[in-house]
């Protein structure tokens, strides 16, 4: 039986040696990496967890909180839904939608022993949900357009914070049914704010470019007003998308566009302001117990920065403009270290990266030995040098087709299964059988292929050294197809060795053909004139594609060199 064409892999180029800074080394060791789609697709706007920082210090201090499996939750908000995961299995364990037909959540914010949950809406309902048995314990009505944001208290079980489109902001008391304060200082909506570290103020940021501190101790009778007053106000360079209070109750972090600030609330100035995002920045978050500040950007870029220095120390790409995020602790370890990124996109995807912990590297380098031993055929000899028990019964078929989640996945990449190869197509049957010209026709007819097919068969003929006899003897009309798809793809950087080695036999071949006497030929109406015309004018247009391409080329590496006499990072 011939055997059957499968697409090529990819060809990786190695990477220089560079070294690695620590920080480095640690984000790396983010690799268990899960994508989960959210229902309809909606984007993930919001993520909360008992166990980021500066919540995680407040757990072990609390004698009123719940057992690690009421934390070991997170609960992200997309469309109308806010769904929590477990931090275990980082899969979904429950759904909380109970709004209005038609409503989208915002923010829902899970308070620090993970049974109650708050979230806003677009209606300006505020909505606290129990999350065991999904009931709504509390609703307020008193915003007039979208929340935007809610915040628990940091200590109180009882006390929230949120801010809205409406321009206020207001603090809440669970038993009560209105607002226990209303600030009412911001001239457009107020779409971001947090506590102080220890509750003791709140901040919010709006889109009328302020950022400010509001102190629910300060009243009317100390001289200010209660509606419209702030102590302390920053101006951004532009509308605030996110606010972070760092530790210490010092300082806090703003971004505005693509421009993220440090805010001194002692001597009142910005301390420092990043611009290492190309577009807005829209979420922020701490990392490695507040020495260490995460934002994500429109850009689709998260960056890691040193709290101290203000450098970036690491980074990821992500596909889609990154709405959200958070960096939730591990409750197993007494110095709280960083355990899972999560992440929000826009395109509905919620992104979760997992560093292992060393137990968990021991279980993984085990299993990948075993693995290898039964792909060898030496399993029993595996078994008796660890001193294992004799295995029961199905246990191939247990370690082959195990489902793993969480912090132990595996990557698991399935080919055909024996017995069940699929259908050989007409190309690659003409393809087996040495017929290299027909089954290039035959992928070039234009009621045909796919891309994939076309890159298939041209990589196969490649290394089996058969291109040039796939592409002798043509007639003009014959060439025409092949000139269309190299005009297509020249300018293409994911195909350009294979471009250039077809357009290079095509040359070889037929350049000849492509003289002075036959071009005249051509326009005085000889024979083939008009498929002669047609493949004169592809040929140009392939010669004004391959300069296109280098004129490209040279800028991409004149701004290379210009980027690192600049010393600026990728």
């Amino acid at each position: 039986m011939a055997t059957e064409v499968v697409p090529l892999q990819p060809v990786k180029t190695a990477t220089g040696p560079s070294p690695l800074t620590p920080d480095q080394i640690y984000w790396s060791q983010f690799s268990s990496q899960a994508h989960l789609s959210s229902p309809g697709g909606s984007a993930v706007t919001h993520i909360s967890s008992p166990l980021e920082y500066p919540a995680v210090p407040y757990i072990s201090a609390s004698a009123s909180i719940s057992s690690a499996a009421n934390q070991a939750t997170f609960a992200i908000t997309t469309g109308p839904r806010i769904i929590l995961h477990s931090t275990s299995s980082r899969q979904p364990t429950r759904t909380l939608s109970r709004l209005p037909p038609g409503a989208t959540a915002y923010s829902g914010s899970i308070r620090r022993d993970g049974r109650v949950l708050a979230a806003g809406s677009d209606s300006g309902l505020i909505q606290v949900y129990d999350v065991g048995s999904r009931a709504i314990l509390k609703t307020w009505h008193e915003h007039r357009q979208p929340v935007w944001v809610t915040k628990w208290h940091p200590s109180d079980l009882t006390s929230l914070m949120s801010c809205s489109d409406d321009a206020t902001v207001r603090l809440w008391d669970l038993p009560s049914e209105t607002a226990v304060r209303s600030w009412r200082g911001h001239a457009d909506y107020a779409r971001s704010g947090s506590w102080l570290e220890g509750g003791r103020a709140v901040m919010s940021g709006s889109y009328d470019g302020m950022v400010k501190i509001w102190d629910p101790r300060v009243d009317s009778r100390s001289g200010y007003s209660d509606t419209d007053k702030a102590v302390l106000t920053f101006k951004m360079p532009g509308p605030v998308e996110a606010v972070l209070p760092m530790p210490g109750g010092t300082s806090v972090v703003a971004s505005a566009e693509n421009k993220i600030a440090v805010l001194d609330l002692v001597a009142g100035r910005p301390m420092q302001v990043l611009s290492n995002h190309q577009k807005t920045v829209s979420a922020l978050a701490l990392a490695s117990k507040g020495k260490r500040v995460l934002s994500g950007g429109l850009d689709g870029h998260v960056k890691v920065f040193d709290s101290e220095t203000w450098n970036v120390v690491a980074g990821f790409k992500y596909q889609s403009p990154v709405l959200s995020l958070s960096v939730v602790a591990d409750t197993a370890s007494k110095d709280t270290p960083d355990k899972h990124l999560v992440v929000g996109l826009q395109s509905g995807v919620l992104s979760v990266r997992t560093r292992l912990s060393g137990a968990q590297k021991v279980a993984a380098r085990e299993k990948k030995q075993e693995m290898a031993a039964l792909a060898e055929g030496k399993i029993e000899e595996y078994d008796n040098k660890k001193k294992r028990k004799q295995r029961g019964k199905g246990w191939e078929k247990r370690l082959r087709g195990k489902e793993f989640k969480g912090e132990d996945v595996d990557i698991i990449i399935d080919g055909n299964p024996l017995g069940n190869s699929r259908k050989l197509q007409p190309w690659e049957r003409l393809a087996h059988k040495g017929m290299y010209s027909k089954a290039l026709d035959v992928v070039f007819e234009p009621k045909n292929p796919s891309k994939a097919e076309t890159l298939t068969l041209l990589t196969h003929l490649v290394h089996s050294s058969a291109l040039r006899t796939a592409l002798s003897h043509r007639t003009a009309r014959d060439l025409q197809p092949i000139l269309r798809w190299l005009v297509r793809a020249i300018s293409d950087p994911r195909y350009i060795k294979l471009t250039v080695d077809v357009a290079l036999i095509v040359l070889d071949l037929y350049s000849e053909h492509f003289g002075d006497d036959l071009v005249a030929d051509a326009d005085e109406g000889g024979p083939g004139s008009e498929d002669m015309r047609e493949v004169r004018r592809l040929i140009e247009r392939l010669h004004n594609g391959v300069r296109r391409g280098c004129d490209v080329a040279m800028q991409a590496v004149r701004v290379e060199g210009m980027v690192g006499l600049l010393g600026v990072e990728g």
